[in-house]
């Protein structure tokens, strides 16, 4: 258990939080597939991307892990070998669903699953685009989720208009295109994020995208490329709103990823009143990045709408978000967000729960909440319900609520920032 007390200090200083967790992930996934040495620095040093080098690690290929920077001796395209056992995803959703991709074209039957948080997330989402690419992927307990028993096959190209606005749905696609017999398109509802795309044309795939379209086409090999990681906006996002709340802080966060299909916390808090600037924007490796500039602004909080093509840009930000939804004059509609009930919990009725025990005037909509915001919070015990996202909003609250916040267990945050309350405690 994890107890957080009101601040009377402010937050102020220069802070870098962990590399973007998603960036990670890739650069561990395409430096494997690619030819010759991927380097990768200020990868995100927590569990669910250890799990991904785990992952590969077992299917032979080398990587050298060292406190500067990470090492990926790429096989290319086609030198993964057969595990040996179970390929064992922990936590994370994004290992699962894109190495499904991959290993849907490999020469060998694999087995895949995680944790009981990823055995219970919906896999149909991926199964059903790669079966009509040809691929023979089945649910273990046939309920659509992990464990996936993957066969294995030559792919075919395919156009593929996807349900829901979801990277990791069509990332998997896209994997599975590299290996295809002809070019294969994705297409959503709304734009996700894009750091498939950006990372896999440095490492010399042919991919492209228009609007809420992306296209590849088959690839006869990679070639690795050198991945600086910048600092993770969702991670960023806490201190964002501890800034915000906390009287007298400003707080600067150095090197953070704004790349425009992450980036809506940013607009969303703007919206809402809240003071926040971006310095020293550049790119990156293809992805923009900026430090960001945060001030104290809790009384000019105002509630907003929050709604359609921008929730998939802050999808993962929503929990910190109904925080300062609570805090701001008015009323706060987050609407078109059902993806949160499929997330490590299901992450509208955590927050519901969650907030109403710290006295929160709050409502659960079937995709998403509506909050009227009373300038303050009650402490309380709450659950994170071993979701690292819940935990981390709720020791954001902690700071400026009437009463402390404990939090049941709050090691959860090891699943994508270690070091999250130490960097905290440092700021007060």
């Amino acid at each position: 258990m994890k107890t957080v007390l009101q601040t009377n200090t402010p937050l102020k200083g220069t802070i870098t939080v962990p590399g973007d967790k998603s960036i990670s992930h890739r650069s561990i996934m395409f430096g494997a597939l690619a030819k010759g040495i991927t380097k990768v620095t200020n990868f995100l040093m927590a569990d669910d991307c250890l799990s991904t080098i785990s992952v590969f690690r077992k299917m032979g290929i080398d990587i050298e892990v060292s406190d500067k920077e990470i090492l990926v001796y790429g096989k290319g395209l086609h030198g993964l070998k057969k595990p040996d056992e179970t390929l064992y995803t922990g936590n994370s959703g994004t290992t699962t669903r894109l190495i499904s991709g991959i290993l849907a074209a490999q020469d060998f039957e694999t087995r895949l699953t995680g944790d009981a948080s990823i055995e219970k997330r919906p896999m149909k989402r991926i199964m059903t685009p790669l079966s009509m690419m040809g691929a023979d992927i089945k649910s273990e307990k046939d309920n659509g989720c992990a464990p996936l028993i993957i066969n294995g096959r030559k792919l075919h190209g395919i156009d593929f208009t996807s349900p829901v606005a979801s990277a990791q749905v069509k990332s998997s696609v896209l994997l599975a295109g590299l290996y295809a017999d002809g070019p294969t398109s994705v297409t959503e509802p709304a734009l996700s994020r894009n750091h498939t795309e950006v990372m896999l044309k440095g490492f010399g795939a042919d991919i492209s995208s228009e609007g809420l379209t992306a296209w590849i086409k088959p690839a006869s090999e990679l070639f690795a490329c050198d991945i600086d990681v910048p600092s993770d906006i969702s991670s960023a996002a806490y201190f964002i709103a501890a800034a915000l709340l906390v009287p007298g802080s400003e707080l600067l966060i150095k090197n953070v990823g704004i790349n425009p299909t992450r980036a809506g916390i940013i607009k969303v808090v703007k919206a809402m009143g809240g003071k926040i600037e971006l310095q020293n924007e550049r790119v990156s490796g293809g992805e923009k990045t900026a430090d960001i500039y945060v001030e104290y602004s809790k009384d000019s909080l105002k509630g907003i709408t929050i709604e359609g093509d921008i929730i998939p840009t802050l999808i993962d930000e929503i929990p910190v978000i109904a925080i300062l939804a609570a805090y701001a004059d008015g009323t706060t509609i987050i609407k078109d967000a059902a993806e949160l009930h499929v997330k490590e919990c299901d992450r509208i009725d955590a927050m519901d729960n969650d907030l109403k025990i710290m006295g929160a005037d709050i409502t659960a909509t079937e995709d998403g909440m509506i909050i009227k915001g009373t300038g303050h919070l009650n402490g309380g015990t709450i659950k994170s319900y071993n979701d690292h996202r819940i935990s981390m909003s709720f020791a954001i609250a902690g700071l400026v609520s009437d009463a402390p916040v404990t939090i049941d267990d709050e090691k959860c945050v090891s699943i994508s920032y270690p070091t999250f309350f130490s960097t905290l405690e440092s700021l007060y």
